[in-house]
């Protein structure tokens, strides 16, 4: 039940503040009032300091708003926060939510801190946050890694050419970090203190409707945010649809995925609680676990692993292996049989019937299964004037329209399409030797009754 050391992680040399009224938490990564290491941590550190323990937020909004994130993205995160905050406060714990940056809202109630907890995201933006923090706060900084089964530097000290790279490495380690993270009582209470918000986040859609943001995006009804609702969904998904997972995971209208990669981009979820439950789940094959915890960890501890050690991860002259580029590059002038501007795609105006309909999904519900995302992706290479103007707009329609776009997996998700973790194949026109896809792998499910699913999910939309 202890927290693992190599997820803890020290950005000072100073001790704690004598005089401070509490342990400070930043949520920001984790999103969460349980299975979060890094609140655990604060719980810890507030009971041996004898001081209560006070989460805080800082919302993005308007022109400082998080880089291409709208309406969509924040009415998840502001209902999984009014879940969190509902949760803090049955534990005892404080919450301040202001109109401030991550950095600017840690450092202001820091003042009066003994201690301040983080917890780590990889992307750039969150490392100049962190940055910051560290240059603006004179107190005590500890950060602990609670996003990933494994703490990406403990998994590997270098980018990682591939899957099969990390796979085993991953492996060695995983059973280390898989032991369930017991909620530690909290023994001072955080209501003693006065601190107040200065957002009512108990109203979700009140906030959203008084930011300054991006509305043309629409909240979705598919999925609503918060770790209450990711637990629910989870166990109806390990009770009903998991069976056979290994199987029929890529098959887009088997309804066999579970939908977790949202709550995994907001922090609403742990990966080491999701892979708990699959272990524990009385449902589905050795095969079905065994599939699934590649992708829950495997896979998406591979994309962390890509953006942490890459600079300019979301461009394309620095995201890609040099063979990739070359390749590409080679065929840029290859002519394209259709091609389509950027708003004909985001309408889901090809001569391509599925691709539409993927595109139609991903833009009225938010999310398109793993299989079609392949598929959409190759073909907006195919479809694009050239390599860099491809990944271009599919770096922008993923991140606008995905509920998990703007996420580790996203980006490198998308620079798998143009050769990222992959090696060169048979050479083909447009592609060089770069990964094709044809219409042809839409034979690899039923077409058709996906056709029919998208029809039901984006008229549930309204």
């Amino acid at each position: 039940m202890a927290i693992q050391a190599t997820r803890l992680k020290a950005l000072n040399d100073v001790e704690p503040r004598a005089g401070g009224s509490y342990v400070l938490y930043l949520l920001q990564q984790a999103n969460r009032a349980d299975c979060n290491p890094a609140l655990e941590f604060a719980i810890e550190e507030a009971n041996r300091l004898g001081c209560p323990v006070v989460a805080c937020f800082g919302l993005l909004d308007g022109a400082s708003g998080f880089p291409e994130a709208n309406a969509r993205h924040y009415a998840f995160l502001l209902q999984g926060l009014a879940d969190c905050r509902q949760r803090l406060a049955e534990r005892g714990i404080g919450f301040v939510m202001r109109k401030a940056s991550p950095a600017e809202i840690a450092i202001a109630l820091s003042k009066d801190a003994k201690l301040l907890v983080l917890d780590r995201g990889y992307l750039a933006i969150q490392k100049r946050w962190y940055t910051e923090i560290v240059e603006g706060v004179e107190t005590r900084i500890v950060q602990v890694e609670g996003d990933v089964v494994v703490p990406v530097e403990t998994a590997s000290t270098k980018h990682e050419y591939a899957a099969r790279t990390l796979r085993p490495k991953l492996h060695r380690l995983w059973d280390d970090y898989l032991e369930p993270l017991k909620s530690r009582t909290v023994k001072h209470k955080a209501d003693t203190l006065g601190l107040k918000s200065e957002i009512d986040i108990s109203d979700p859609e009140k906030v959203l409707a008084g930011m300054s943001l991006d509305t043309s995006v629409a909240p979705v009804r598919r999925f609503t945010g918060g770790h209450t609702e990711a637990k629910r969904r989870l166990k109806a998904y390990l009770q009903k649809s998991f069976a056979g997972y290994g199987a029929d995971r890529n098959r887009p209208e088997a309804d066999a995925a579970s939908h977790m990669s949202p709550y995994l981009h907001f922090g609403q979820i742990s990966p080491v609680e999701i892979a708990l439950a699959v272990r524990a789940a009385k449902s589905g094959s050795r095969e079905d676990r065994q599939s699934y915890l590649e992708e829950l960890i495997v896979r998406r501890e591979l994309a962390m692993n890509h953006v942490f050690y890459t600079d300019g991860y979301d461009r394309y002259e620095t995201a890609l292996p040099d063979w990739a580029r070359k390749t590409l590059a080679e065929q840029a002038g290859d002519a394209r049989p259709h091609r389509y501007s950027e708003a004909q795609l985001a309408e889901g105006k090809t001569h391509d019937t599925y691709w539409n309909a993927a595109m139609r999904e991903m833009r009225e519900t938010g999310y398109m299964h793993n299989q079609l995302r392949m598929y959409w992706g190759k073909k907006i290479l195919e479809w694009s004037p050239s390599p860099e103007e491809a990944f271009k707009r599919t770096l922008r329609l993923n991140n606008r329209y995905f509920l998990d776009g703007r996420d580790a997996n996203s980006f490198t998700n998308v620079a798998w399409i143009f050769g990222l973790h992959d090696r060169p194949w048979q050479r083909r026109k447009i592609f060089g030797t770069v990964r094709y896809q044809s219409e042809n792998s839409l034979k690899k499910f039923d077409a058709k009754a996906y056709l029919e699913t998208v029809e039901q999910l984006c008229a549930a939309e309204g």
